[in-house]
């Protein structure tokens, strides 16, 4: 997923050369002989071991993924589903936010972050908005170019995600879009939540397992009915045999053995790690890793200007002859001004964080 900042740059190229507030608590759930509360729309993940990265049988399994390493975490709670456009209008109604597809853009500040003597583009370039999905693309020349399937949209946001002609009324179990890194934080500090670490993120994925490919466990036949993902021939043909052609509603799919919905496909999820395609062939995997953070420096050869956070569990767009990003340990990077049509986020908590 490229930024605000790639988008324009290539177009440049393009044309020259042609965690919700404190909740009502509703259960109770024990672990180490404590009773805990369990925050609505929360879900307790008990402190486990785990393999994290990919898993031998893993056919679609990339290098960034490799080598697998087995990994402690702490229990936590975390959101039973991703944050909703409801969700997320509550945060804004409260704070008067301001998201980042929503700002004027600062060239001044763009700028630096990109390749140096990049020329500015057109001011009618230069608006507020964000990437959505190409729906009428007919046919591609090269999958390696992803710009043909995506579309720069001036005035999409989160209020408005396929652009300024439409809306989210009726869409409140719709998880939130075009939700950049700042404005996931943003949302946390305001719900006294945090983002999960990829860590957590594949914890909470597993479930009951341990060492699963998907969050139901190890078998692709029943991907369908289990994620939100892309049927047919993508990006050109969508059969929609699950019943959505793309962004469905949250809980529309079975929950995984804990009870947490669409860790796989509808839309990709933030996490407080950086990316870095190396980081775990840097690991020292003698032993278990415990509470991993991810990497010290972000580092990705396709787009080694920015900084990039790790994402999660793929999107309605996610496909076998693509990505494959339905499986835990798949990752992406993305810049920390991104957003899209097919990215929103979940928030995670300790019981320190709800007692306090």
């Amino acid at each position: 997923m490229n930024s605000q900042k790639k988008i324009i740059f290539i177009f440049i190229i393009l044309i020259s050369i042609s965690a919700c507030k404190k909740e009502e608590n509703i259960s109770n759930k024990t672990t180490n002989n404590k009773e805990l509360n369990v925050p609505k729309g929360m879900v307790w993940v008990n402190g486990k071991t785990f393999l994290q990265g990919a898993k031998q049988s893993d056919n679609f399994a990339m290098p960034r993924e490799k080598p697998a390493h087995e990994v402690m975490v702490d229990g936590f709670f975390i959101d039973a589903t991703e944050v909703t456009n409801k969700q997320f209008k509550k945060f804004v109604t409260a704070t008067k936010y301001i998201t980042v597809a929503e700002r004027k853009i600062d060239w001044k500040e763009m700028k630096t972050q990109l390749p140096k003597n990049t020329p500015k583009p057109h001011d009618s370039i230069l608006q507020p908005g964000s990437l959505i999905f190409n729906k009428n693309i007919n046919a591609v020349v090269n999958m390696n170019n992803y710009f043909q399937w995506w579309v720069w949209k001036i005035g999409a946001n989160w209020k408005h995600p396929e652009g300024p002609d439409s809306t989210i009324k009726d869409k409140d179990n719709i998880p939130v879009v075009h939700i950049a890194l700042e404005d996931a934080l943003a949302y946390c500090k305001w719900a006294n939540r945090r983002l999960p670490t990829e860590a957590e993120w594949e914890a909470a994925a597993q479930g009951t397992n341990n060492s699963a490919i998907f969050t139901w466990g190890d078998n692709p036949a029943i991907l369908n009915s289990n994620a939100n993902t892309w049927q047919g021939v993508f990006p050109t043909k969508n059969e929609s045999i699950d019943g959505f052609k793309l962004i469905a509603p949250v809980k529309s799919y079975p929950a995984n053995s804990i009870g947490i919905y669409d860790m796989a496909g509808n839309v990709w999820e933030l996490t407080a790690d950086l990316f870095n395609v190396n980081h775990y062939k840097e690991l020292d995997i003698s032993k278990v890793i415990k509470n991993p953070t991810g990497s010290k420096k972000s580092y990705s050869p396709a787009n080694p200007n920015q900084i990039e956070y790790v994402m999660k569990g793929g999107s309605f767009l996610c496909h076998e002859s693509y990505c494959a990003s339905f499986r835990i340990s798949s990752k992406m990077g993305v810049t920390i001004d991104s957003g899209s049509d097919h990215m929103g986020f979940r928030t995670v908590a300790t019981v320190d964080m709800i007692s306090n």
